[in-house]
């Protein structure tokens, strides 16, 4: 769920709500690496939009039908999608928007209840306002009546790839008009047993304004509902008697227009004060195992809420998913996570457990307490990485912004887009896939962690076009659409790129060549800044960012050049790594893992207790050079 933009406000809204009973002081996660050359394998995770990704509907109206714009199918991911994908690089894939969401498109026929457009973003619907947890888009589905089984099918063949399945799961909120049609006998609806007459109870599911009904946002002057579209049922009104808070926090029975108004907000025991209605975690469960903290809930009074969204992960472990990426992760309490995650980690170890966290202090709390495998590294290194591209900040600020989370970069998951950021070939980033083709190198061999794409990155896609809700420049998450992009890699369901310019099939080629080499030992140890003690020389470029990576006696140096220029440089090595790396003198040739050929113009020369590479970058080049074994 994207709120960058309102960040401050929602999180003021939410502070109580986000406020721990006791202040954690940070600690290392992170072990130190080990001195031999098995590492382990980097999570390389493909973000798919599945209801945009293999859309090969060319008509694009804005706020277009279905029936005129069209959508992918689970069907449409066929074995060559797949083996496409996992060519790539790619060890996890996370299918979006695949949960049954809120839409105005008319389900009837399966005997859904048709939903409200004036608490719909877009036509096609928010992914994350989701109105069965039991079930998946119907608009997904050749045959909307069996969805549930061409998504587990869908599941067995990503599977069948070498690829572990994620899906999200959003415990903040549910839609408006939530009603599970498809749940397991025995598992009660949120709500359905709530004492609307109070505001707050620690089983009820949602908070109420009580004693007022819900209106529907005052629109500003330039957005209409379905783009001003005449429907039955867009005439500013949804009946809600009490009215529930919002998905963001707002406590108002009207709230804003930039609310998450189609969605309300879950409770899970935080009172009105801010106060918690459940146990706090005691500290000495911050280094604990999940089996400790999993011990720790038994018998417990705690919140229906937590109870109900426990049913909601078991359920799809059991359909066969591998993990899960938990929208807005921070506006619930970290209590709540070790109780969850631990329940998971019970019936899945291996689990993968991904959560959106924004505000950096909260990092180590929902790692170590909330039991979380990774978190975004969006307000941190993604952050910084995007003003470098843009030549807003110069790249010496990446040092402190990489120091910064040294001890838990081994969960911290970097990109440079996903559903919530703008594309980077869109002008309001940099108006050049190219230009990010440093940056990328930098997010995918910094750390220890996963690195994640998101689909149509690897062939430049620059969300051009207004789709219907929302501005150009992220690929619509509300909107029937297809990508055009995407539609020449797909070449009629071949995904062989053949319908791809040269300039798309070089830029994938170049984000493949990453991305394996991504997974080289000396890019999974230990990490040091080169690019701070470089600065002072005089055949060194501040536009070039470098550091050093080693796994015993595996050694790298990563070299980015973030300007469109070439640069002719050289780079010393400190003399403790030189005394680390056992290097001896002598001069060496050294193979760029970004290239095919050796690359005889990188020369590492050694003598007199001294060591420098000497090398060429071209525009927008990275380099990454495996050094000699130790003598």
């Amino acid at each position: 769920m994207k709120y960058s933009p309102l960040i401050t406000k929602i999180l003021a809204l939410g502070a109580a709500l986000l406020l721990s009973p006791t202040s954690y002081a940070s600690q290392p996660l992170a072990a130190e690496a080990g001195t031999t050359n098995e590492a382990a394998k980097r999570p390389v995770i493909y973000q798919v939009f599945t209801r945009v990704f293999s859309n090969q509907n060319t008509h694009n109206q804005p706020w277009g039908t279905v029936e005129q714009n069209g959508s992918g199918k689970f069907n449409d991911i066929n074995d060559a999608a797949l083996a496409s994908i996992a060519d790539l690089g790619v060890t996890h894939i996370w299918y979006t928007g695949i949960l049954h969401h809120a839409s105005v498109t008319d389900h009837s026929a399966l005997g859904l209840k048709l939903d409200d457009p004036d608490v719909v973003k877009g036509r096609a619907g928010s992914p994350y306002a989701i109105r069965d947890y039991y079930n998946v888009n119907p608009d997904l589905a050749v045959n909307p009546a069996e969805r549930l089984a061409e998504f587990t099918a869908l599941v067995k063949r990503s599977q069948r790839h070498g690829l572990k399945v994620i899906i999200d799961l959003v415990p903040n909120h549910v839609a408006r008009d939530y009603h599970s049609y498809s749940q397991p006998e025995g598992v009660k609806d949120f709500g359905e047993n709530d004492d609307k007459t109070k505001a707050y109870a620690i089983d009820n599911n949602f908070y109420y304004a009580t004693e007022k009904p819900f209106e529907v946002p005052l629109w500003r002057d330039d957005y209409q509902v379905l783009g001003g579209e005449s429907h039955p049922a867009a005439d500013g009104k949804f009946t809600e008697v009490p009215a529930k808070w919002t998905g963001n926090g707002s406590r108002n029975a009207r709230p804003d227009m930039n609310d998450w108004y189609e969605t309300v907000k879950l409770n899970y025991g935080v009172r009105l004060d801010g106060s918690y209605d459940f146990p706090s975690l005691p500290e000495h469960l911050r280094q604990a195992s999940w089996q400790q903290h999993y011990a720790f809930w038994q018998g417990k009074k705690i919140p229906d809420t937590w109870v109900k969204f426990n049913q909601i992960a078991q359920y799809w472990l059991a359909l066969g998913v591998d993990g899960f990426r938990f929208d807005v992760a921070e506006l619930v309490p970290v209590e709540f996570w070790s109780y969850l995650n631990s329940s998971i980690k019970h019936s899945q170890s291996d689990a993968f457990l991904l959560a959106e966290v924004y505000q950096p202090e909260l990092f180590r709390d929902y790692l170590q307490l909330g039991k979380m495998d990774y978190l975004y590294n969006k307000v941190d290194l993604y952050d910084s990485l995007k003003a470098v591209i843009r030549a807003e900040a110069k790249p010496d600020t990446l040092v402190e912004t990489i120091e910064r989370n040294l001890d838990i970069d081994a969960a911290m998951v970097n990109f440079l887009e996903n559903h919530d950021e703008q594309r980077i070939a869109h002008p309001d980033f940099a108006g050049s896939a190219e230009k990010a083709l440093p940056a990328m190198t930098v997010s995918a061999t910094v750390g220890n962690g996963p690195v994640m794409l998101y689909f149509a990155q690897e062939v430049g896609e620059a969300a051009l076009k207004d789709a219907g809700f929302g501005k150009a420049s992220r690929t619509t998450i509300f909107d029937y659409w297809g990508l055009e992009s995407m539609q020449g890699w797909i070449n009629e369901g071949q995904f062989d790129g053949a319908g791809l310019s040269a300039k798309q099939q070089s830029l994938r080629s170049q984000y493949q060549q990453l991305l394996k080499a991504s997974q080289h030992p000396a890019l999974q140890g230990h990490y040091q800044d080169l690019h701070s003690t470089n600065l002072q020389q005089d055949n060194y470029d501040p536009q070039v960012f470098s550091f050093a990576r080693w796994h015993g006696d595996a050694r790298a140096v990563v070299l980015a050049n973030f300007t469109d220029s070439s640069k002719t440089i050289s780079v010393k090595l400190p003399a403790s790594l030189i005394k680390t790396w056992q290097l001896a003198p002598g001069r060496y040739a050294l193979k760029n893992l970004l290239s095919t050929q050796m690359q005889s113009q990188a020369q590492l020369t050694v003598g007199a207790g001294k060591a420098k590479i000497s090398l060429t970058l071209p525009s927008y080049g990275s380099q990454i050079l495996i050094m000699p074994a130790a003598q």
